[in-house]
Parts: structure tokens; C-alpha cells; sequence
């Protein structure tokens, strides 16, 4: 390797940079985001239930997850779930997740605890008033809850969700830990083989800006279109 840069290997990795690599990465980001939303909308109803004995483990569990760093997580599925699941079933051998379902969950147990709270927050926002109105007009609380309540918090909580989702994006190049090849993963690899590993991490590097800026100013304009809407 010379001491100039060259950064015409990236144009013919960009397929595998591109097509595995990212679509790994985004594809990851989708279904860690949509299944630790729908976790996160449990978590926070057990919250804000008035009963101790659901709402109490459900904040557990977040302050614990929000308190442990994600690639921890990563680890401890990855390393312990396969001999858990073999005590669990009797079994002589470890279970086999595989890389990218332990990646997967991970993700997922993860991101509920932060989407919770933002739930949570969201829901919270909503003034009592909104709610009494509800009643008074003859609704019952699941009714109220899910046309007066619920439309208005998600309004309030979209970029907050959406921002997280971001934070999600940018995280996902840990699963490296686990031996994925995400955007990261395969951007090192061919760049390690072709001695080209500075252009390939400056290449991830404006790559992941880029989609970072683009999505924040998106998530920008519509926090501002939603203020002027109200």
C-alpha cells in the first residue's frame, strides 16, 4: 500500500458494499425498529398501569436494559442463550441461534426500553382535559384512549421514534462483535484485502453522514410541520 489514495476499489466493491453490506444493515434497522416498537407499546401500557405488580417489573427491565451498553447485550445472547436454551431443554450440546437472530433480538429487547419511554412520554404529554372530554361525550376509556389520546400522543412522539430509529441505523454496525457482515463488516473486509482500508472507512464514513443528515432533516421538517399544524 502507497501512501496515496485510491479510491477506485470502492466502485468495484459497491455491489457487495451496496447490496449485502447495506442491505443487511437497513434490513436489520427495519425489523429491530418494528419489532421493538411493538414491544416497547407492551412496556409502556405496563407502565402506566396503575397496578404495582405490572408496572413495577416493566421498569425494571427498562432502567436495566437503558443502564447496560447494547454491545454487552450483543454478548450476552450471543454467548449464553444457546447454553440457557440447553439447560432449559435438557440438552447435552448449546442450542444454535445464529448470528443474526441473536443480532436480532438483541436489537430488539434493546430498543423497546427507549421506545417505551418515549411512548410513555408521548401518551403522557396528552392533557387530562383531552381526556375527561372523551368520557363526557360518552366514549368509554378504550375508546378515548384510542381516538382522542392515542392519535394526538403518536403526533407528539413521531420524531422522537423516528430519531431513535437513526440512533438504531448507526448502532448496527456493532453486530460486527457477532461476526455479521453489516456495511461496516464488509467495507473492512474488502478493504483489508485490497490494502485500501482508509478509503473504504472514509467511504462508510460519508455514507453513513449522509443518510444521518438527510434522514435528521426530514425528521427536522416534520417536527416543524406538525408545530405549525397545531
Amino acid at each position: 500500500m502507497n501512501g496515496s489514495f485510491d479510491f477506485g476499489a470502492i466502485a468495484a466493491a459497491l455491489p457487495y458494499l451496496l447490496g449485502d453490506g447495506l442491505g443487511l444493515t437497513f434490513g436489520l434497522t427495519m425489523l429491530a425498529g418494528a419489532m421493538g416498537f411493538g414491544l416497547g407499546i407492551l412496556l409502556a401500557v405496563l407502565r402506566l398501569s396503575p397496578l404495582r405488580l405490572l408496572s413495577v417489573p416493566a421498569a425494571l427491565y427498562v432502567n436495566l436494559v437503558r443502564s447496560v451498553p447494547l454491545v454487552l447485550i450483543i454478548f450476552w445472547f450471543y454467548f449464553l442463550v444457546p447454553y440457557i436454551g440447553a439447560w432449559i431443554v435438557g440438552s447435552s450440546r448449546p442450542i444454535q441461534v445464529g448470528a443474526f437472530r441473536s443480532a436480532l433480538v438483541s436489537f430488539t429487547l434493546f430498543e423497546a426500553a427507549y421506545f417505551c419511554e418515549i411512548i410513555r412520554g408521548g401518551i403522557q404529554s396528552i392533557r387530562r382535559g383531552q381526556i375527561s372530554a372523551g368520557l363526557a361525550l360518552g366514549l368509554t376509556r378504550r375508546q378515548t384512549f384510542l381516538k382522542v389520546v392515542l392519535p394526538q400522543a403518536i403526533r407528539n412522539m413521531t420524531p422522537s421514534l423516528l430519531t431513535r430509529l437513526i440512533v438504531l441505523f448507526q448502532d448496527t454496525s456493532l453486530v460486527y462483535v457477532v461476526g455479521l457482515t453489516d456495511f461496516l463488516g464488509a467495507a473492512s473486509k474488502v478493504g483489508a484485502r485490497d490494502g485500501r482500508l482508509t478509503e473504504f472507512y472514509v467511504f462508510v464514513a460519508v455514507v453513513y453522514l449522509v443518510i444521518c443528515f438527510a434522514a435528521s432533516r426530514l425528521v427536522k421538517r416534520l417536527e416543524l410541520r406538525w408545530k405549525v399544524a397545531r
